[in-house]
């Protein structure tokens, strides 16, 4: 199978909201080439490094960009008409040039060459006290008393490694109870579903609006042990399906919802109905640009807000809910 390799260039200070944005198109398993980022590598002090690999080095001059990868098909092409409509949109309203160029490069790449494009990224990392999160291909010799959460790239958008991701699962380490029931909204590659029920969670709901997300996070519940008994996956909209509400039925002693500002606003006055009385809600996916927004959002529907946690312009909330 042919796939088309895209590279969306931009600035180091819009990566993450320009993540967010195509993983709303369905596009998934980004790369992130920043200049940023090696300088976040020389001033690591944990570690002395003797050498560094050349691609790492590459870093230091690269122009900021995104890499992503689309089927080389029909389905392939409408996403890329998508992407070209999005792009637009943003370079439109963007009079503070916050997004930079925004050009687009395109070339193909074969299955096998895509494959071995993540593994020189995706490493082994830890996330709070109590995980390490790794790709398949990765051996852990020392997990220090850690639990392992085995999540691969390239299929749906959550590895872990951004910052919405770590600061759900931070808050869910110390929220999650043995035996808690997890309800987890816009699942993506479920990995915080996944986290919930390694830290002691005894049931995971998982929903999604894209069918593809709901498949490829029941595989990855699978490869961690945890199978139908434990988990189980619905495809739709909370927001505008009440069917799919009823069916998911209500109970559950924390939800998670680690997508974007506008869906969690939108979903805000049924968060209480699938909790029991002082169940936790974290939402997660929201730029401080927005956070007012949300806040408020959150309090018209009696939701208590507990505390925001923030990293590098991303907001997650820990909040209380009395249904």
């Amino acid at each position: 199978m042919q796939f088309r390799q895209v590279d969306v260039y931009t600035k180091s200070e819009a990566i993450q909201v320009l993540v967010m944005r195509l993983s709303e198109l369905g596009l998934n398993g980004f790369i992130i080439h920043d200049p940023a980022d090696f300088e976040e590598f020389l001033e690591n002090k944990e570690y002395n490094w003797d050498y560094v690999d050349d691609s790492l080095m590459g870093l230091k001059t690269v122009e900021p960009h995104i890499t992503c990868y689309v089927q080389d098909n029909e389905q392939g092409a409408e996403m890329l008409s998508a992407l070209g409509g999005t792009l637009d949109e943003l370079k439109e309203n963007d009079t503070d040039d916050f997004y930079g160029s925004l050009d687009v490069t395109i070339d193909c790449v074969r299955e096998e060459d895509w494959a071995n494009n993540w593994k020189q990224y995706y490493k082994p990392f830890t996330v709070g006290e109590k995980l390490i999160v790794k790709p398949s291909w990765e051996e852990v010799e020392n997990t220090d008393g850690r639990k392992i959460l085995e999540i691969d790239p390239a299929s749906s958008f959550g590895t872990g490694q951004h910052h919405t991701t770590r600061l759900v699962m931070e808050l869910l380490e110390k929220q999650i109870h043995e035996g808690d029931r997890m309800l987890d909204l816009g699942t993506g590659s479920g990995i915080l579903s996944i986290a919930g029920l390694l830290l002691g969670a005894k049931q995971a709901v998982m929903v999604d609006i894209f069918e593809n997300s709901v498949r490829t996070a029941k595989e990855n519940t699978e490869k961690n042990g945890f199978g139908s008994d434990m988990v189980s996956a619905y495809i739709g909209n909370i927001s505008d399906d009440e069917p799919l509400r009823e069916k998911i039925g209500t109970g559950f002693d924390i939800i998670t919802a680690n997508i974007v500002a506008d869906v969690i606003v939108s979903m805000s006055p049924y968060f209480s109905g699938f909790l029991k009385k002082n169940g936790k809600l974290i939402v997660s996916g929201i730029i401080t640009e927005r956070l007012d927004e949300v806040l408020s959002a959150l309090k018209e529907n009696n939701i208590k807000v507990e505390s925001i946690s923030e990293k590098e312009g991303w907001n997650a909330i820990l909040c209380t809910c009395n249904p």
